[in-house]
Formats: C-alpha cells, sequence, structure tokens
C-alpha cells in the first residue's frame, strides 16, 4: 500500500513522539511537532486509521499498528541513509543534510534504498549517531548516557546528539565536539548545573546543562 508525501510525516512524527511506538499520543503533540491545526490532525488520524496505519480513539490518543510501525521505520531508514550519503559522498555538514533528507526520505523505490545501502557499506548510524533501522526494521542500539548524566571523571566518547537542528551542531562544530571525540567531565557547577569538560585532551571548556542534556556519551 502506497502512502503520501503527508500520510509519511504522520506516521513518522507518531513513532518519535510515541518514543519508539512505546505510548499513545495525543493530537495537540501531533500537531505542534508538525506546525498544523488539532482539526486537521484529527482528519488524518481517521484516514490512517482507515489504512490499518494506527489506532485511534478520540480523547484517548493514537498509537500505531505493526504495519504503521513498519512504515515509520522503513521512512526514518531512508532518510538517515540519504544523510549518510550527503555527509559522506557529497561533502554536505552534519548541520545541512536534515531538510534535504526530510524530502528524499519520500523516494519509495525499495530497490534505490537497497542499493543506496550497499553502496555506502551497509552502515549502522547516521551522522547524528542515530541508528539506521536495517531492511527488515531492527535497530542496532549503542549503550549510551547523557553528558549532564555523567559525574566529575566520568569519560566516554561522543556517540550521538538528542538535538539535529542546525544552530546546535554549529554550536558543537564551534566548540570542537564532534562524534568520535573523548570528553572528560572535570568539575559540575552546582549554581547551574553546567559542566567543565575536556575535549580530545587538548582544550577545557564550559557547557551549560542544555548543551549537556543534548549530548550522548558511550555508557
Amino acid at each position: 500500500m502506497s502512502h503520501s508525501f503527508t500520510e509519511e510525516n504522520y506516521i513518522k512524527a507518531i513513532y518519535k513522539l510515541s518514543g519508539g511506538g512505546v505510548d499513545a499520543v495525543n493530537t495537540n503533540a501531533i500537531a505542534d511537532a508538525l506546525d498544523t491545526k488539532a482539526a486537521s490532525v484529527t482528519d488524518m488520524l481517521r484516514k490512517l486509521s482507515a489504512k490499518g496505519m494506527v489506532d485511534y480513539v478520540k480523547y484517548k490518543g493514537v498509537s500505531l499498528t505493526e504495519a504503521g510501525e513498519r512504515v515509520a521505520l522503513q521512512v526514518i531508514r531512508k532518510h538517515r541513509l540519504w544523510e549518510v550519503f550527503l555527509v559522506e559522498k557529497l561533502k554536505f555538514n552534519w548541520d545541512e543534510v536534515h531538510e534535504v533528507a526530510e524530502e528524499l526520505e519520500h523516494i519509495s523505490s525499495d530497490l534505490l534504498t537497497k542499493r543506496l545501502d550497499e553502496f555506502l557499506g551497509y552502515p549502522q548510524f547516521d551522522p547524528h549517531g542515530d541508528p539506521i533501522p536495517s531492511e527488515d526494521g531492527k535497530l542496532k542500539l549503542k549503550p549510551q548516557k547523557l553528558l549532564a548524566e555523567m559525574e566529575v571523571y566520568d569519560a566516554g566518547i561522543v556517540v550521538g546528539v538528542n538535538d539535529s537542528q542546525p544552530l546546535f551542531l554549529q554550536y558543537l562544530d564551534k566548540m570542537g565536539i564532534f562524534l568520535g571525540a573523548k570528553v572528560k567531565v572535570l568539575d559540575k557547577i552546582p549554581y547551574d548545573s553546567s559542566l567543565e569538560i575536556n575535549i580530545e585532551n587538548k582544550k577545557n571548556l564550559v557547557v551549560s546543562s542544555e548543551v549537556a542534556r543534548n549530548i550522548f556519551l558511550s555508557a
């Protein structure tokens, strides 16, 4: 069964808002995520329910069916493979790829996706450290911990980010924080929970608690 660009965006949004299909999602959260009206969300949920993509009960929220979850994972798979392609082969920066991949993820050719995966050497993670679903929808998760949860003298490798907005990624570039960088916590400032950290045994810097809540390190 084919799905429109908009339908796929809704399915993907529900998957992400539900924590990977775990929790029911209310219509207001979907409306906020997709910058649309609650009435429009309700109309789309009825349509997706008729297609067997979601279980929707008015006033109780919506969750994906198994079929809906498969669609969500395939869209996410394409998105993240295209991000790898854009960074590795076309030399985009990691802060430039999200919007382009948002367009490319809706190309419906299974053969193209399979050939792209093969061409890239079957990558398991995208340029932001997010796992790429396999062809059968499996995710390989890394043991990881937020920088904000680390204690003084703890160290780890940057394996992902919780915020892939360009401004945040540009900030990390400016600070010299990148995937694969070794980070050690030198101090925690009680006043505002900011952290003094060392990067790659080369330089020390202070990051805010908000930044620390958006960087994942190897656990």
